[in-house]
């Protein structure tokens, strides 16, 4: 169990708050390049650690970050006007470009020195992998731009999505962290033998403290003697890699034609203290992925594009609805009656509340990982107080992490198998 006091401490994210300080030292993704599709395209709102923002891709292509309002008189920047390299507010005109520079005021007498007064508050970004990611700390302690593996693969072989979640950021963080539950909540394949996660339900846990975080070491004895072991990585402070070269989702082996050799993760990012987006990657190892692969792997997942509400990132499959719960599918085929991976996630993180009391658990041996990444977060936070530098804002520290997973034949030790394995590659 944790204190009700340090629950606190590593749950809330405005600005002020020990998380929150901690996030607004690392790059965070702030919303997908696919929604500012072109230069001066219409503006998007932004909420992000607790702040609202409005985000335009200006005239020579690069991404502003800006407070959502207006300087002036706090107008909404959002119904602005995205022209010639800035965005102008359509209250009174005043222009801001996306450094926060007002550059244009029509309604004050033409050189008014007025101008070089008015400000706005502006994050730097950086697009890296599909994502516009925005750094918003103190500018003395901005480190270098994120890089992942999965950001620097060919557009040929990465994807990311994104979706909204009714919960705060480190509940739903637990469940990808969690490797237990992928035996009952995700189980869609009751009683075949032959899904990996059937045939050993307790996997025995190990973790190893990084610069970064931490890699974990998951490993399910399998009926033929051999053994599931799945290496990931948790990246300071909201991140998880894991591997897919077997597709355990599904219990086939490496060779079948449905199992892509990949790698895939989540970074669980605040929107505040109560809601959060999940940015979803997948990567592809070795050759591009087929034509249709990864529609039908969202879909799989329960973000497809069918399983979203128009226009939005919010799933139609929600707590409005009971995820559309199946009792007669649960009875007779699936753990969860509902459909969809992360979609069954959601109902069971959404369903813990806004914000979980974590005073009242009682942890086992397969909370390994999630208590680990716990006392990292309280040590954290302890260190941006004191004004050094937490775990995985270097990208040295995490550049060359690949996840890793394998069936070993009896007697193969991973320790001896995964060094090889686990090293970058793009």
């Amino acid at each position: 169990m944790l204190k009700a006091e340090d629950n606190e401490r590593i749950t809330r994210v405005g600005k002020g708050t020990p998380c929150g300080e901690l996030f607004r030292r690392y790059w965070q993704p702030a919303l997908l390049s696919e929604e500012l599709p072109g230069n001066d395209c219409p503006p998007v709102r932004v909420r992000l650690l607790g702040e609202n923002l409005v985000a335009f891709r200006d005239s020579e292509g690069h991404v502003g970050l800006l407070e959502a309002f207006c300087a002036h008189r706090r107008a909404p920047m959002f119904f602005g006007r995205n022209e010639e390299c800035g965005l102008r507010c359509t209250y009174h005109g005043w222009k801001f470009d996306r450094h926060g520079a007002c550059t244009d005021l029509p309604t004050e007498p033409p050189g008014s020195p007025y101008q070089a007064q008015v400000k706005m508050i502006a994050y730097p970004t950086i697009e890296k992998g599909g994502i516009v990611w925005a750094y918003m700390g103190a500018p003395e302690h901005q480190p270098e731009p994120p890089d992942y593996e999965w950001t620097r693969a060919p557009e040929t072989h990465r994807f990311v999505s994104k979706t909204w979640e009714d919960c705060n950021w480190l509940q739903a963080m637990e469940g990808g962290l969690d490797t237990a539950h992928s035996s009952y909540v995700h189980n869609d394949f009751i009683g075949n033998k032959n899904s990996l996660r059937n045939q050993d339900r307790a996997p025995q846990l190990e973790v190893e403290q990084t610069d970064y975080g931490y890699y974990y070491v998951s490993t399910r004895n399998l009926l033929d003697g051999t053994k599931y072991v799945r290496l990931y990585h948790y990246v300071m402070p909201n991140q998880q890699m894991r591997s897919g070269t077997v597709n355990f989702v599904a219990g086939l082996g490496k060779d079948d034609p449905h199992a892509v050799p990949k790698m895939d993760g989540h970074l669980w990012v605040p929107v505040d203290d109560e809601h959060c987006y999940v940015y979803n990657w997948t990567c592809a190892v070795e050759y591009p992925f087929p034509e249709g692969y990864l529609a039908g792997w969202e879909s799989f997942m329960g973000r497809g594009k069918d399983d979203l509400i128009p226009d939005t990132y919010r799933l139609k499959r929600n707590a409005s609805n009971d995820y559309m719960i199946d009792r007669e599918l649960q009875r007779t085929k699936t753990y969860s009656g509902i459909k969809g991976i992360n979609t069954q996630d959601y109902a069971l993180q959404e369903g813990m509340g806004p914000i979980v009391d974590r005073s009242r658990e009682f942890l086992g041996s397969t909370d390994r990982a999630i208590i680990t990444m716990r006392r990292q977060l309280l040590e954290a936070t302890r260190k941006v107080e004191q004004l050094e530098t937490p775990r995985g804002v270097n990208p040295a520290s995490y550049r060359k992490a690949r996840p890793v997973d394998r069936i070993l034949k009896a007697g193969e030790a991973w320790k001896d198998v995964f060094p090889a394995l686990t090293t970058a590659v793009w």
